[in-house]
């Protein structure tokens, strides 16, 4: 069973609250609690487009088999975009074999990390039936559950989705990112009119120790498909005033100041738009509207207008 220490600093980081997690004091090197916060403290890195700094944290002599995997996905994400990424996500194969063996340096719970962040790495380098294979389609590991919904709802498939979140609850408690789980799969398909994940993050919002402008930009998210702008404004606005970076917040802030029936909704959506284009123009929304747009272009290249008729 976890300490009470790593319980919260796992609770903070499945809810996003990424700042607050790098910004903690670890744990003595000695203690049980080291190596599972220093991962965390690493993923919260890469999550926050930090993966140098993480790559700084992670010990380079270290043998152990779930930090020499945080630290090869701070590289892969290093040099995502690249054809250098290559060597990285060999190396996760690599080590997704090795924890297969008795003879490596790590816990059930290293080798399960391994597996989590290799399949996040296969993922988003588009090798889902990897990513699926390397996280275990029978597996008990709450974490790699997460992932493997992730990855079915990326494909429009919610009802694999569900059967998957379904599969867990027999087995897991009623933890946090069983909770999270099931509230990411009601956002997607919109049960009971996303009633589910607003509840669920309005009441991760309520509590005074946990501070995520995840947490926030997602009830804003849920706010917009609620039809409540104004509402999905103000979090969206507040997401951004605690993490100016994250082109998630500003993607949402944008549409649902498009969707707003205020006055300046329109010009601010446009100017939000145009920050998200110049600094993520590599953005799925910014590169899939860039697309529709191109799409519709050449359809109207090609249609001649008929002339007027002539009045008789």
């Amino acid at each position: 069973m976890d300490s009470s220490e790593l319980y919260h600093v796992k609770q903070q980081f499945v809810l996003g609250a990424y700042k607050t997690v790098v910004d903690l004091t670890l744990p003595d090197p000695n203690s049980p609690d080291y190596i599972p916060t220093l991962i965390y403290q690493a993923r919260s890195y890469i999550a926050l487009n930090n993966p140098k700094a993480a790559l700084q944290l992670v010990p380079t002599d270290s043998e152990n088999v779930a930090l020499k995997a945080v630290a090869t996905l701070a590289e892969f994400v290093e040099k995502e975009g690249t054809t250098d990424k290559e060597a990285s996500l060999e190396e996760l194969r690599d080590l997704a074999v090795e924890i297969e063996s008795d003879d490596v340096e790590g816990t059930d719970r290293d080798k399960a990390t391994v597996r989590v962040l290799a399949g996040i790495a296969f993922a988003r380098a588009g090798e889902l039936e990897e990513a699926l294979e390397t996280l275990g389609v029978d597996t008990e590991d709450l974490e790699a559950v997460a992932v493997i919904v992730q990855i079915y709802l990326s494909i429009n498939r919610p009802d694999l989705a569900k059967k998957e979140f379904e599969r867990s609850k027999r087995w897991a408690e009623d933890d946090l990112l069983l909770q999270l789980i099931e509230s990411i799969i009601g956002l997607v398909t919109g049960k009971d009119g996303y009633h589910n994940p607003y509840t669920f993050y309005t009441e991760q919002l309520g509590n005074p120790s946990l501070s995520s402008p995840h947490v926030l930009t997602a009830r804003g998210v849920t706010r917009i498909l609620r039809n409540e702008f104004s509402e999905a404004q103000s979090d969206l606005e507040e997401s951004l005033e605690q993490y100016k970076d994250d082109p998630e917040a500003l993607t949402a802030f944008a549409v649902a100041s498009g969707l707003s029936s205020a006055k300046k909704g329109e010009t601010n959506a446009n100017e939000l738009w145009a920050r998200l284009t110049s600094e993520y123009s590599n953005h799925p929304s910014v590169v899939d509207l860039s697309t529709k747009s191109a799409l519709f272009d050449d359809a109207m290249a090609k249609y001649t207008v008929p002339p007027l008729a002539a009045a008789a």
